[in-house]
């Protein structure tokens, strides 16, 4: 068994490190070379960036969607350092009036990478208003009510807009045609990938583990990277209080605590699993009906936990409702 992560002095001063900062904005990948995964994705951006930089321009705009803690945020940190300008970031349940968006797009430097997160919950009014802004680089304000009404119009500095959202649905399609620059949808990580990222957030923890550690934590994270160091965040915690690195023990106890089984459910996964297998004969069965049995919301088990255990093969959604399939059987060995 290889050492993932050497010792670097003491354990104890091995969990000093990371100071007072932000721990998330720690373990943020720097760099393009530091981002694991998303092969496709960084080269269709290297290339729109590194002509807009060779051409002088401000980069067009860009839509990122997918399943939250894919690395969203960090691809629009790594558009503005690439670019070499600064970025404003907002969300779009922040943005409730037509001054809030003004201020924003008024405050811009040019060149500025604009980063609005969950872009799926500005209001329409709002929509409408950034529309021109990011078509033909004005704002079109409103003074005034009623007949005395007048439409003032401001030019805007070159700006890039980079939106994220995990409800790209939601989105109307004028707002999703003006991302000229490109729509990517970001992909599950594998296994190896999420290996990567563990081994880099524990070299910047100085936590000592092992590869095959990093892998059992890869492979319960759900393919999804912020799920992955937080595993490893709980796990750094234990060791911590043992004063020492993470080891087969340190990992099942956090594991145990967290109820977190090898397949990465959690109890609510395995409480909609055995709701269906040992009440309902194994379905089919309705939405509503595992809502009941489980105390959990429809919208809870529909949004959040089914998605997984439909890609884990243990959940089958038909016309008559859920089923659980022979692998769920098998996994919670009923």
């Amino acid at each position: 068994m290889s050492e993932a992560t050497a010792k670097k002095g003491s354990p104890d001063k091995a969990f000093e490190r990371e100071g007072s900062g932000n721990l998330d904005q720690t373990l943020r990948p720097k760099s393009w070379e530091e981002y694991v995964g998303q092969t496709k994705i960084k080269e269709n951006l290297r290339i729109l960036l590194t002509a807009a930089r060779e051409r002088g321009h401000a980069a067009e705009h860009v839509l990122l969607y997918g399943p939250p803690g894919l690395g969203k945020t960090t691809l629009a940190h790594l558009i503005s350092k690439t670019l070499g300008t600064n970025m404003r970031t907002t969300s779009g349940p922040a943005i409730e009036r037509i001054g809030d968006l003004a201020a924003i797009l008024t405050n811009l430097s040019p060149g500025d990478v604009l980063f609005i997160d969950e872009i799926h919950r500005l209001s329409k009014s709002i929509e409408e208003v950034l529309y021109p802004a990011m078509e033909s680089g004005v704002l079109d304000i409103i003074i005034g009510k009623g007949p005395s009404a007048r439409t003032v119009q401001l030019d805007l500095p070159p700006f890039t807009l980079v939106a994220a959202t995990t409800r790209i649905s939601l989105l109307s399609a004028p707002l999703r045609s003006r991302f000229s620059g490109g729509t990517f949808r970001l992909e599950f990580y594998s296994d190896d990938e999420i290996a990567q990222i563990l081994k880099h957030s524990a070299e910047i923890l100085l936590v000592p583990t092992t590869d095959d550690i990093i892998m059992s934590i890869a492979t319960r994270c759900r393919a999804t990277p912020r799920t992955a160091n937080y595993l490893l965040k709980r796990c750094r915690d234990l060791a911590q209080l043992e004063h020492g690195g993470i080891t087969d023990d340190i990992m099942g106890r956090t594991f145990d605590l967290l109820e977190i089984d090898t397949l990465g459910l959690h109890a609510p996964d395995r409480a909609v699993l055995e709701a269906i297998i040992k009440k309902f004969r194994g379905g089919p069965v309705g939405l509503n009906t595992i809502a009941a049995a489980t105390g959990e919301e429809m919208a809870t088990i529909e949004d959040v936990l089914e998605p997984y255990l439909i890609r884990q093969g243990l959940l089958e959604r038909t016309p008559r409702g859920r089923i659980a399939t022979a692998a769920a059987y098998e996994h919670l060995g009923t």
